[in-house]
């Protein structure tokens, strides 16, 4: 019990935002959004120029359009998260409606493991409800945070619902040693990442520019075998999402080299172009050039 209360304690502030109603926490998206896109103006020069090359045909007034509604969406987001650590079950699998179930119950039905090659799309962070519908082990793969304080709040917020945060650099060698173990699970892998110099990539046309995208998913789901599903949310309305699985490969041995990141590329852009919003343009996706 003693030990249970520690994490309470040392993030008491969160909490208490947690335990606010739904419609209060909107409340306060909307006062921050106000500080964050009109005072703090957050990335606002990152973002801005994201949406316009990725979007160069589309009038100015509509491209300012989806920037404010993006930030109105982060906003959400990040109350969203913090509402995670107190959600209840059966809230969470009210405001998260899986479309298509059947498809991953399929595999599970065949005992095969899963890879969410996913993004930063819609409520990405509410992927960590899946264990509430599939009997699959979770596993996220996570860059650990510089600040301590705020890189364990995520792992407990991750963590609630039964996934294991996995950090990036021993996610390979942990993944091959649970196939070895025969553990029936489903890894989380987030694919649209900026790659450093010095990591293997494969450069796909992405939103109108030559991209590089990291091939770590592909080069595990090719030693592994694992069926490769893209997860991808809709927003219903304020606070409830649908959440649909297309699959990439069930037999990733047979696809051709770079194709399971090329497949994955396009799946993500068609959907971005669909909800331009829903996905984060604060991020610096394209620090590399070809």
């Amino acid at each position: 019990m003693k030990n249970n209360m520690l994490p309470k304690i040392r993030y008491l502030p969160f909490y208490a935002i947690s335990v606010l109603p739904m419609p209060v926490l909107y409340v306060l998206s909307d006062m921050l959004f106000v500080v964050v896109y009109y005072l703090m103006k957050y990335r606002r020069n990152v973002v801005s120029d994201n949406i316009k090359k990725s979007f160069p045909q589309k009038p100015q007034i509509t491209r300012r359009k989806i920037e404010k509604d993006f930030y109105r969406y982060f906003c959400d987001i990040l109350v969203e998260s913090i509402k995670t650590l107190t959600i209840s079950k059966r809230s969470a699998m009210k405001r998260l409606r899986i479309e298509n179930p059947d498809l991953v119950e399929y595999y599970l039905g065949e005992k095969k493991n899963i890879l969410l090659y996913t993004a930063h799309q819609g409520n990405w962070e509410w992927l960590i409800f899946l264990p509430l519908f599939f009997p699959y082990r979770a596993n996220t793969f996570y860059k650990p945070i510089k600040n301590h304080y705020f890189n364990d709040l995520f792992k407990i917020i991750r963590e609630r619902f039964g996934v294991h945060c996995i950090e990036s650099a021993k996610g390979y060698r942990t993944i091959i040693d649970l196939e070895r173990k025969n553990v029936l699970m489903m890894n989380c892998i987030i694919g649209d990442q900026s790659p450093v110099r010095i990591n293997t990539k494969h450069w796909c046309q992405f939103l109108n520019r030559e991209t590089a995208f990291f091939v770590g998913a592909e080069k595990l789901a090719k030693k592994t075998g694992e069926v490769v599903l893209f997860p991808s949310f809709k927003k219903i309305r304020r606070g409830y999402y649908g959440l649909r699985f297309s699959l990439i490969t069930d037999n990733p041995v047979s696809m051709r080299t770079n194709g399971i990141v090329e497949e994955y590329a396009e799946a993500l852009e068609n959907v971005i172009l669909n909800s331009p919003e829903l996905w984060l343009w604060s991020h610096r996706r394209w620090k590399l050039s070809a």
